[in-house]
């Protein structure tokens, strides 16, 4: 019966918005991309004086509606900051029950002239909106030569912990997503797909913190949507673009991107090659308050290299105005090579008993990802209802070999130097199926309603093979080697119904269904873990529009995290001779209440109040084994996380010449684990800033600067010292606009370095860690074009099981 609520409740909102329409003007604001447009002015002025005798604020979803004037002559104008003022033709209104739906309005981007500056040259590169915040990437001085991975880290609320995993708003559990469709990748997997993903080809990133039923459930604390850049010129376009880095190593990279449409065809091209490089030193000290004088420290230093070269392609035909078919693919080959010296020095009371261990290790990678989309979108009438599909499979093949070779030298003692050599391989491959429809349709005059659904299924097989060696032969060693296969089958289908209520209220609510069937089983232990649940997520969107300055919204949902793939495979992985990594097959999804409201003034400034409830959050947890010297390393389930922030978004124009973009975050999170009938806890109070300013120079030239602080910081358990940090970069257009040069520096006086601890019963884990940041790019880009313009459809597709899987790395 439960479920039968939603529906009735939609009919009831049904029946009511036509009770409403009596005497009402309506319409809906869009972009030039067919894209609504949300919280534009919307006036209705005498034909006569132009005086304004009635208005309101389009929805989120980019409708409006309100009550008609008395008998005259009017027009109705459209107005937001960044776009150009629309005026309709004049209509007349003849009685009291006078209606008149005035479909799709677009509003075009403001390209107009401001004195001697071109307003679209200074374009706002952050937009906030209701239920998102959009940052443009295309064309920025810090983009050039750099990565995705890297934009995303200079993003207004995005943040990187200690292990490089990617939190907004100072919470963890973000869900990327790649043109609207999920990656399926976390961890080291994610990080590498986006350090392997060149900037060059990013038009924007969307960041969404409550996303609507139509998105997967996946992703605790939001959506960070990248969008790539999109076919706009008919004919043949494109750019060719090469870059030089430094970075404590030498890295550079190249690539082009071709555009072709002719008639019915639009297709597209992008190649990209590039060298990156790593660079990484980490000093950790582990102490014990049950053994006094006893430590272990350690001073470590990664280099390497990855050789990505990546190819995109794709095409969408026509069949007719309402109806297209498309087909991409990518295929990409990443290769790394990586060395980590690491010195170790274990001391004790009793010096005789010293030990200094020098570890070497190397690892050679590769990686052959492919992946394929199918797609299909249908424009089924001039009202807004649309049908769409899509298809994707996904192949990830990966093969580390790695060596790690240990010399022990007994600092009290005339022992000589032991020594041995460990080797492992490790093949794996990921195979992840997908297939989604989603519907949209208009009811009434201003209601919309979406449902879709979705499958998914995803087999990991992994298999370590480890070695010990005698002399020049290798022998297997059965207790540290692995097979792991996992599989996991997703069903999902939602229903998201939006609807003005009344002149200032517009109500969005959806349900989203999930049902998670998946099987873990370690070969080598002979242990399968096997598990089935069924969850609802439902979200509801509430805006209230105060008056044409001020608009309130309220927003709940409930989402999901699942566990890494890796996470539940049983078996205890080798990092050094003093530190593990034990799987946890008994790892639960987390899950999150979230409820936030969102403040809008004057249509540029965001105040996001936001509370958060997580249970069974996911955590690292480290246990240390005295006898042993050892620490292990498990991801466990934390009790729960309770957050709670105030998000200030606030854009400024200092001058016609200088934009400035001001991100602040004032935050409290608290984490619990009950071990028995001791509680451990860890909570801080937080400040998160960004800054982002854009300034036009004299010359043509461009000055980007971006600076951020994150004050302490709770993290599960570890408690993360403060850090700060300032990017600058230069960009100046030759050749008409066609060539462009840029310079930058990241991490200009090389501060953002990530420091902390955590103690467990005692035992105490600090770490000082700095992943070389501070870099010196330049990049050139030549742009070439010949044709007319023209709007490419915007395909919208939504996978999520890489996002836990292995990589589509170079995608």
């Amino acid at each position: 019966m439960k479920l039968l609520k939603l529906p009735l409740f939609v009919l009831f909102l049904f029946f009511a918005q036509h009770g409403l329409a009596q005497g009402k003007l309506s319409g809906t604001v869009q972009d030039a991309k067919g894209q609504p447009l949300g919280f534009v002015n919307v006036a209705v002025l005498k034909a006569t004086d132009g005086k304004i005798v009635t208005g309101t604020i389009a929805s989120l979803e980019g409708g409006f509606q309100m009550v008609a004037p008395g008998a005259g002559m009017y027009k109705v104008r459209l107005s937001m900051i960044g776009y150009t003022t629309l005026e309709t033709a004049l209509f007349e209104v003849n009685g009291n029950n006078f209606n008149k739906d005035f479909g799709n309005l677009t509003l075009l981007e403001d390209t107009g002239m401001l004195g001697e500056v071109v307003v679209q040259a200074m374009r706002p590169t952050v937009i906030n909106q209701a239920d998102k915040m959009v940052v443009s990437v295309e064309g920025t001085a810090l983009a050039s030569g750099a990565t995705a991975f890297e934009v995303l880290t200079k993003s207004p609320g995005v943040w990187v912990d200690q292990e490089g995993n990617i939190k907004l708003n100072g919470k963890a559990g973000v869900q990327i997503m790649v043109d609207g469709r999920t990656s399926y990748l976390s961890g080291k997997e994610l990080q590498n797909l986006l350090q392997s993903m060149s900037a060059e080809n990013i038009k924007d990133l969307e960041i969404i913190t409550n996303p609507s039923a139509r998105y997967d459930a996946e992703g605790a604390s939001g959506i960070i949507n990248i969008n790539l850049k999109k076919n706009t010129i008919a004919g043949m376009n494109g750019s060719v673009y090469a870059g030089y880095q430094y970075a404590e190593l030498h890295g550079y990279s190249a690539g082009t991107d071709l555009n072709y449409k002719q008639g019915r065809w639009s297709s597209f091209a992008n190649l990209d090659v590039a060298e990156r490089t790593r660079f990484r030193s980490n000093n950790m000290q582990r102490t014990s308050s049950d053994n006094i004088g006893q430590s272990l420290n350690q001073r470590l230093k990664e280099k390497g290299s990855r050789f990505v070269p990546a190819l995109r392609i794709g095409t969408d035909y026509s069949i007719n105005t309402q109806h297209s078919i498309g087909v991409s693919g990518s295929v990409s080959r990443y290769r790394t090579q990586d060395q980590v010296q690491a010195n170790t020095y274990l001391s004790h009371l009793n010096q005789q008993t010293d030990v200094y261990v020098n570890a070497a290790n190397k690892s050679n990678n590769k990686y052959n990802n492919s992946a394929l989309n199918l797609h299909y979108l249908g424009n089924l009438d001039t009202l807004g209802t649309t049908l769409s599909a899509n298809v994707d499979y996904v192949r990830l093949i990966s093969d580390d070999k790695a060596s790690f070779l240990n010399k022990y030298d007994s600092l009290g003692t005339e022992a000589p130097v032991r020594t041995d050599l460990l080797l492992s391989e490790n093949p794996g491959t990921y195979d992840i199926y997908a297939a989604k429809t989603d519907f949209t349709k208009s009811l009434g005059k201003l209601g919309k309603l979406e449902a879709g659904a979705k499958v998914s299924h995803v087999v990991s097989d992994n298999e370590l093979h480890f070695y010990t060696t005698a002399g020049n032969i290798q022998h297997l060693d059965e207790s540290r080697s692995n097979h792991f296969i996992y599989k996991e089958n997703i069903y999902a289908a939602y229903a998201n119904y939006a609807t003005p209520m009344g002149k200032r209220w517009h109500l969005q609510g959806g349900l989203r269904a999930e049902q998670t069937t998946t099987e873990g089983r370690s070969v080598t232990l002979n242990q399968s873990t096997e598990r089935k649940y069924l969850d609802l997520f439902p979200s509801l969107f509430l805006q209230q529009n105060v008056n044409d300055e001020y608009q309130i919204s309220y927003n709940y949902s409930r989402r999901i995290n699942r566990p890494q793939y890796e996470s539940l495979n049983p078996f205890v992985f080798y990092l050094d001779p003093y530190s593990l990594v034990q799987g946890n097959p008994y790892l639960k999804p987390q899950y999150t209440h979230s409820f936030s409201l969102t403040q809008t003034f004057k249509q540029r400034y965001n105040l996001l109040l936001d509370y958060s409830l997580t249970k069974d959050f996911i955590a690292e947890v480290p246990v240390q084994i005295y006898s042993d010297q050892l620490t292990i390393f498990q991801q466990q389930n934390v009790d729960d996380r309770k957050s709670t922030s105030a998000t200030l978004a606030a854009p400024v124009q200092v001058s016609a010449n200088w934009e400035m973009n001001n991100n602040t975050t004032l935050l409290y999170q608290r984490f619990a684990l009950n071990r028995g009938e001791q509680v451990l806890q860890n909570e801080q109070v937080t400040f998160l800033a960004q800054t982002n300013h854009n300034i036009l120079l004299p010359g043509g030239m461009r000055m980007e600067i971006n600076a951020g602080y994150q004050g302490p910081i709770a993290y599960g358990l570890y408690q993360l010292k403060d850090n700060w940090w300032v990017d600058a970069g230069l960009k100046r257009s030759f050749l008409n606009e066609k060539l462009d040069l840029s310079l930058s520096v990241t991490d200009v006086f090389r501060t953002k370095r990530i420091a902390g601890h955590t103690t467990i019963n005692g035992n105490t884990t600090t770490s000082q860690q700095y992943n070389g940041t501070q870099a010196f790019k330049v990049n050139l880009r030549y742009r070439f074009s010949k044709g007319e313009k023209f709007e490419a459809k915007k395909l919208q597709v939504d996978l999520n099981e890489v996002d836990r899987a292995g990589g589509t790395k170079g995608n």
